[in-house]
């Protein structure tokens, strides 16, 4: 066998670079990063042939003293920490002083700086890991990195890149996603001598908002809901989309922590249960969020590309992120507006006057809806104790409800309604699905969890850890309905269920349980089985297609679905309801032209 030897520093830099520089959007990614730990207000990144010839990174950050040019392209050498201590509190992007060294060591490469307060820029050079004795530059304040031939000296590694397209694309997508995070810095962006994106700084929420919609897309800025919550040391705010909003692929998903763009499980796992209850199988919710808590609490050092992050609280964080978000989604009724995103109606009166709107909006139909209180509780099976509407849809916009008032009703299966800003259809079978889940979980919630003894107890194989999770999380069990005891070394006794789930599968349902407190150490699988029976119950119980119904009645779906959570999606995740603009129905008929 051979002897065991210390590596040469060229060698050990190329294995990091394996690790960190995967393609050539990674070099840009441990570039920019450092740029804005340099309090870089300005970021420029020059791109050739997909990143493969050059990447150029030229920002107007403090820069590099000339004495600290060899440190800045040496193994671990770093300004950013210096004890364990900075290291449990990290609070720049950058921080184990690998990048560069990596980079270098594969590519042919140079650094140009000036200090804030020197008079004049130095320049460094490395030619796969080779470094030549700095010399003197012209540059402004501030560095400008070259990265020319990435992974030269490395062919195996040069043959595994994509086309030039595919590589840009990957680069572009980064730099997006950096500029999300990262509004208070101008960011441009060139191909191969072209301008292809240049993203302003900004400082107003307005703004913020403003570039969303230019890294997303208007589409999500318009159907999307602003949120902001803090609790427990932590704050969640950004923009979360719709369900209605959901995609094929999870291709607009963006989740900081503490500016840092990252890909965590718990993340994850808390945003697929919030969108539980609204999701259509197989799509993929859309969101920009940012997460901001204590350093101290957050440990990035657990990934080479530092991709992920393990919170010191999982638990908290999870169930903080989870009730946020499903807050902000139950809020989302039927009628309600995206948050901070103008409405039809606002756009129809800024162009024509707000006299003018108001003339039309009262020259409606004048459809009386005075319903009495009885055609309520025929149609939705309670008593009810909502206000009697006014007798049309007229006056000031602020009198008429969100979802307006009934029309007609087209082939038994959609409501037809008038609003401020024009037409409402509503599909009523899954309105009314909608409604009546939602009054099936409360009824459930206010009762508690019931359980039920098994005459026969069900003795399950699990292993060993999962029998002592059963014996950790004894009074969890209890709650969720459950009475489990460890019966042996690889076996658990199951003695009680909950009643609701009387005929389902109950051992496939205790492993899935078991499982989850020991990943995540909470769970919802109870809740989510409890839910899927009771949606199947109000699936039954709404009224169904082809039945028709009196404008009091469709009045009463209306008023329902405006106090209802949620009411904006039924139980499968599909809109519950439509909103068609005066200005787009213009459109139609070609008015104005």
């Amino acid at each position: 066998m051979a002897r065991i030897r210390s590596l040469p520093p060229e060698l050990v830099n190329q294995i990091a670079a394996g690790e960190v520089i995967e393609r050539p959007a990674s070099v840009v990614k441990e570039l920019v990063e450092n740029s804005l730990d340099a309090g870089a207000r300005r970021i420029e990144i020059d791109i050739e042939q997909g990143g493969a010839r050059l990447i150029r990174v030229r920002d107007d950050g403090g820069g590099i003293d000339a004495h600290d040019l060899p440190l800045a392209i040496a193994s671990h050498a770093t300004s950013k920490i210096a004890s364990f201590d900075d290291l449990e509190r990290v609070g720049t992007l950058g921080f184990r002083g690998e990048a560069l060294p990596s980079i270098a060591s594969v590519s042919r490469f140079a650094l140009t700086s000036r200090a804030r307060g020197a008079d004049a820029a130095w320049r460094i050079e490395v030619d796969g890991g080779h470094a030549r004795p700095p010399m003197p530059a012209q540059h402004p304040v501030g560095t400008a990195i070259e990265v020319r031939d990435l992974f030269y000296n490395l062919p195996a590694r040069r043959k595994f890149l994509r086309a030039e397209r595919t590589e840009f694309g990957h680069i572009e997508d980064l730099v997006k996603s950096i500029a999300l995070a990262r509004t208070a810095t101008e960011f441009r962006l060139g191909h191969n001598g072209k301008a292809v994106r240049i993203l302003k700084a900004v400082d107003s929420d307005a703004e913020r908002a403003r570039r969303v919609a230019d890294v997303i897309g208007e589409e999500f800025l318009g159907q999307c809901l602003l949120i902001d919550h803090s609790g427990a040391g932590l704050r969640l705010h950004g923009w979360v989309g719709l369900p209605t909003a959901s995609r094929a692929q999870a291709d607009q998903q963006y989740f900081h922590v503490n500016g840092r763009l990252v890909r965590d499980r718990l993340v994850a796992h808390a945003v697929r249960q919030a969108y539980a209850d609204v999701r259509v199988h197989g799509r993929h919710p859309a969101f920009v969020l940012f997460l901001e808590l204590d350093p101290a609490l957050v440990d990035v050092n657990v990934h080479p590309a530092k991709h992920e992050v393990r919170f010191r609280e999982g638990r908290l964080v999870h169930d903080f992120l989870y009730r946020s978000l499903d807050d902000a989604l139950s809020g989302a009724r039927a009628g309600a507006a995206p948050a901070d995103t103008p409405t039809a109606a606002a756009h129809a009166a800024a162009s024509m006057g707000a006299a003018a709107w108001r003339e039309q909006r009262q020259a409606g139909l004048g459809l009386g809806v005075r319903e009495p209180l009885a055609d309520y509780a025929a149609l939705l099976g309670t008593a009810a104790s909502l206000q009697v509407p006014p007798r049309h849809c007229d006056g000031e916009a602020a009198d008429v409800p969100p979802l307006g008032f009934a029309l007609a009703q087209l082939h038994g299966i959609y409501v037809l309604a008038e609003n401020a800003h024009g037409l409402v259809l509503v599909d009523m079978h899954a309105a009314h699905e909608r409604i009546t889940y939602e009054r099936l979980k409360q009824a459930q919630d206010g009762d508690g969890i019931r359980s039920q003894l098994l005459l026969v107890p069900m003795t399950l194989a699990v292993s060993e850890r999962e029998a002592a999770v059963v014996e950790e999380q004894a009074q969890r069990f209890v709650e969720l309905g459950f009475d489990l005891v460890r019966s042996g070394p690889q076996s658990i006794s199951v003695r009680r269920i909950p009643v609701v789930l009387d005929g389902a599968d109950v051992g496939r349902l205790v492993r899935d349980v078991i499982a989850d407190l020991a990943v995540h150490g909470q769970t919802r699988r109870v809740e989510e089985s409890t839910n899927e029976l009771l949606a199947t119950m109000a699936c039954h119980g709404s009224v169904r297609a082809n039945r028709r119904l009196t404008l009091p009645e469709m009045n009463a779906l209306l008023r329902e679905m405006e106090a209802t959570e949620r009411s904006g999606q039924c139980n499968h995740g599909r809109p519950t309801w439509v909103q068609l603009p005066i200005p787009e129905l213009d459109r139609l008929f070609l008015r104005g032209r």
